[in-house]
């Protein structure tokens, strides 16, 4: 008998283990699902399986998370996340560098910003952090400036310097490779870009710097950053393996961050 109750308890806590580590982690399409892909087969080895789903929004992921649908996410950085967590209450938390995806400006009319005439439209992204970040891009190159201390999440209400007097088209993320058609440029996200057949060392007129704050992160419930399948998802994502196919895969359109 008690042999019979010694193998049950084993058997129990086996099951809630594996329960454990059967994970879903959300992102976005394009390069953090072939990350992920990578990522998935090292953690295999590790006892951790994890489900892939994919987002092709910025706002699904977080509120999935929040909601449990989800165990982590990977697509966005963190003022991306510290944005959403303010604006909508969530309770999440970071718990590891992934990649820096530089940003940059694209174009089908112009091949330089030099070459954007007066009046001339702009798109970038509606949400506050990545449009902030898209003119931030555009001021280190000159084109526009803004007002002392306007910290990183600037709007086009904090420009003080315009000397085209370039107008801005305010258009949901994942739309703007197809805005390019309407616009003089756009500025995309690489995931975006990439997806549409754009790469930000070749087609890009103009690009984010290299010292951009904007590394992006694999995001949990601030309930489970503690648990040992985080620790083994982080460590997964950080195996020498996994920066190795970054580099290769990508040719330094996607940086890895850790």
């Amino acid at each position: 008998m008690k042999k019979l109750i010694i193998a049950a308890a084993l058997a129990a806590f086996a099951a809630g283990s594996a329960l454990a580590e059967d994970i879903k982690v959300g992102v976005s399409a394009g390069e953090h699902a072939k990350i992920m892909e990578k990522v998935a087969e090292v953690a295999k080895t590790k006892g951790l399986n994890i489900d892939i789903v994919e987002f092709s929004d910025y706002v699904v992921p977080n509120q999935a998370l929040n909601d449990g649908d989800i165990q982590a996410n990977s697509f966005q950085h963190q003022p991306y996340l510290d944005n959403q967590i303010a604006d909508r209450k969530f309770d999440l938390v970071s718990v590891g560098k992934t990649i820096t995806t530089p940003m940059g400006v694209y174009s089908k009319k112009v091949k330089s910003l030099d070459e954007l005439k007066e009046g001339a439209t702009v798109a970038i992204p509606n949400d506050p952090t990545n449009g902030g970040r898209a003119l931030l891009v555009l001021a280190s190159k000159g084109l526009i400036k803004f007002k002392e201390n306007a910290g990183i999440k600037v709007t086009p209400a904090d420009i003080i310097e315009n000397p085209k007097k370039i107008e801005f088209a305010e258009i949901d993320a994942a739309q703007l490779p197809r805005s390019l058609d309407d616009v003089a440029a756009a500025v995309i996200n690489t995931n975006y870009a990439m997806e549409a057949g754009l790469h930000p060392k070749t087609d890009a007129i103009a690009i984010e710097g290299e010292k951009s704050p904007y590394a992006n992160v694999i995001v949990v419930r601030t309930a489970d950053k503690d648990k040992p399948w985080v620790k083994t998802l982080v460590e997964s994502y950080h195996d020498d393996s996994i920066r190795k196919f970054i580099n290769d895969e990508f040719k330094g359109a996607l940086i890895p961050s850790w």
